[in-house]
């Protein structure tokens, strides 16, 4: 679980993070229901989870980051026992990134749908005007931190995710895109994206293109796999769901 960085440490690590989105809008048709809406065995909603685990990093981190949920318009709602009504905690809604020309084609599904980088894209262009605002940072080196990003097809504590990729910012060597990966696949929604790439992605989405992979693979830095994570996360049946709750318990 999560440790909170030495004081030589913290200050960098908390410069470095700049907010988290968490992707809840995916179709989950062989899920026959939303993911972000799925219970886990501790009666505790999926949605909820990624959230409290969200605030749990972000108090460890002594900080107030920016939790995003991009859910493509389905409005789900928050509830957290853990938050304090009286807090005025940054967790927020984003709409997903569109393009004139993606608005352009409303009669085309997958154009509405968007996918994961209109999302990302929403949630980049968010922390680029709370900074603006100086209600992110006032460090001019702002574009570059990174972005958390987690899907809901996956268990994986936000705060261990954190601790998993943190390392490797230091060794991207330019790269600006840090993700799981095993011995087969990239898992970019498990991930860190650099505040600066925001207009290279934003043209890419305007030029029509939607293909995660090859957006990021000439600036992808990857991290192996905890192997006790496999299981936790790609899941897209009840049956996948079931068998990562129970990894999520032998954790």
């Amino acid at each position: 679980m999560l440790q909170v960085a030495d004081s030589s440490t913290q200050a960098d690590e908390l410069s470095s993070l700049a907010g988290i989105v968490i992707l809840a809008g995916g179709a989950s048709k062989r899920m026959g229901s939303p993911k972000a809406e799925l219970i886990l065995p501790t009666a505790e909603r999926l949605l909820d989870y990624h959230v409290r685990q969200a605030l749990e990093l972000s108090a460890a981190m002594m900080s107030n980051l920016p939790i995003m949920i991009a859910d493509n318009g389905r409005g789900f709602s928050v509830h957290v026992d853990s938050i304090n009504k009286d807090m005025q905690l940054p967790i927020f809604h984003i709409t997903d990134y569109l393009s004139s020309k993606s608005v352009s084609k409303k009669d085309d599904k997958s154009i509405e749908t968007g996918g994961a980088l209109v999302a990302i894209e929403a949630a980049l262009q968010s922390l680029k005007r709370l900074a603006s605002s100086n209600q992110l940072t006032k460090d001019a080196n702002w574009q570059q931190s990174w972005l958390l990003v987690i899907s809901c097809d996956s268990l994986i504590p936000i705060s261990d995710l954190w601790q998993k990729l943190q390392p490797y910012i230091r060794q991207a060597d330019g790269k600006s895109v840090i993700c799981l990966t095993d011995d087969s696949h990239l898992y970019p929604l498990l991930g860190l994206y650099r505040l600066s790439i925001e207009p290279e992605l934003k043209q890419y989405i305007d030029d029509g293109q939607r293909q995660v992979m090859k957006f990021i693979k000439p600036i992808v830095q990857p991290v192996p796999f905890t192997k006790a994570w496999q299981a936790l996360t790609n899941f897209n049946t009840p049956k996948d769901f079931a068998r990562a709750c129970l990894a999520l318990s032998n954790l």
